[in-house]
């Protein structure tokens, strides 16, 4: 039994079942044992690999269309370039090593990352040195002021509640235990008034997923977007409304039962784009079309910078993956189709490069 199995059956002894957005944040953010705090859990070392390890051509890709989205809005002055979940700080140091043949970037912002681990904090200051950037634990910490935000595969760790539609309400995820192990069920039905806009497309046995901390956290973007400008980047696994159960822990880079061994899996869920749209336009910013990752990239010239780097590879070998890492980011089968993405931009501007509809 792993040292955070043994606290979870004490707490769940004391305190009853917990919900399943409980057991997750225990499992990822545990201060002492959790997925984030003690394992090594990016590349190939790790239990997966995110697009920005795949290739540079993501990271400088979508750091040149940030750049170019900062040009659009008048090049503001002091506006902050951030990054939600930066894992390893691969993403923002390709970002960074694309806009320097930009003239004043990136000098011009205010870069800011996001992220409480102090173990990835150490991975990260080493990635963008030399770049002076600031760390900071919550998204309501970043300055006021024109704000281009990146995240990726960042929602899709958030903690979810999980529900199954009966005919008299809602019946919630619950983990409960079991002569030493976790098991799950569903509780009574009762109304959660969240999920009412659902009954309407749903039938009883169908299960719904809910992200407790999306809307909070997007509209707090969204706010600072429509009132000092800017625009933020999601990039996610997930569809535009969540339906079924898509929980799935990840370990040595395969599928494991997240039950089993709390704290050494990573824990994930699909991402419901729709609320990151529903909580955007509550604060009164705009939204681009869902698209996919493929769809975008290509729209930002991935394949012109795949056969300019393709070129400078005299080494069949590196040609090799790099032709592989290029449809592993772009191909339908990939993640091409599987990753989605979604810009928040001021409302009545046009959205970022490669979000045009």
């Amino acid at each position: 039994m792993t040292p955070l199995a043994d606290i979870l059956h004490k707490r769940i002894a004391l305190t009853g079942p917990l919900t399943l957005a409980d057991y997750m944040a225990e499992c990822l953010l545990h201060p002492e044992h959790g997925y984030y705090t003690t394992a090594p859990v990016f590349g190939a070392a790790g239990d997966f690999v995110t697009a920005p390890e795949i290739s540079q051509m993501f990271g400088e890709l979508l750091g040149l269309a940030l750049a170019q989205g900062w040009l659009d809005q008048g090049a503001p002055h002091g506006a902050v370039l951030a990054e939600a979940g930066p894992g390893r700080g691969t993403l923002m140091a390709d970002m960074l090593r694309a806009m320097r043949p930009i003239p004043g970037l990136p000098d011009a912002f205010d870069i800011r990352l996001i992220e409480a681990s102090a173990r990835l904090r150490d991975l990260q200051r080493d990635a963008v040195s030399p770049y002076p950037a600031q760390w900071m634990n919550r998204i309501g910490d970043l300055p006021d002021a024109p704000l281009y935000f990146i995240a990726n595969e960042f929602l899709d760790a958030l903690p979810i509640r999980q529900f199954q539609r009966a005919a008299d309400g809602w019946r919630e995820h619950v983990i409960f235990s079991e002569e030493g192990a976790f098991r799950s069920s569903f509780a009574a039905p009762v109304p959660v008034p969240d999920l009412d806009y659902r009954l309407a497309d749903t039938h009883p046995g169908e299960i719904v997923e809910l992200c407790p901390a999306l809307p909070a956290l997007v509209t707090e973007l969204a706010e600072r977007i429509a009132r000092n400008g800017g625009m933020a980047v999601f990039i996610d696994y997930g569809n535009w409304r969540s339906r079924g159960d898509t929980l799935q822990a990840l370990q040595e880079h395969a599928p494991v039962d997240p039950f089993k061994s709390p704290g050494r899996a990573d824990l994930t869920a699909h991402v419901d784009f729709e609320a990151i749209a529903r909580a955007a336009a509550s604060a009164g910013a705009a939204t681009s079309s869902l698209i996919a990752q493929g769809v975008l990239l290509e729209r930002l010239g991935i394949t012109q910078r795949a056969q300019a780097l393709a070129r400078a590879m005299p080494d069949s070998a590196a040609l090799e993956n790099h032709i592989a890492a290029h449809r592993r980011l772009t191909h339908p089968q990939e993640m091409g189709s599987l990753f989605k993405a979604i810009a928040i931009h001021p409302d009545g501007t046009a959205p970022p490069p490669g979000f045009e509809t």
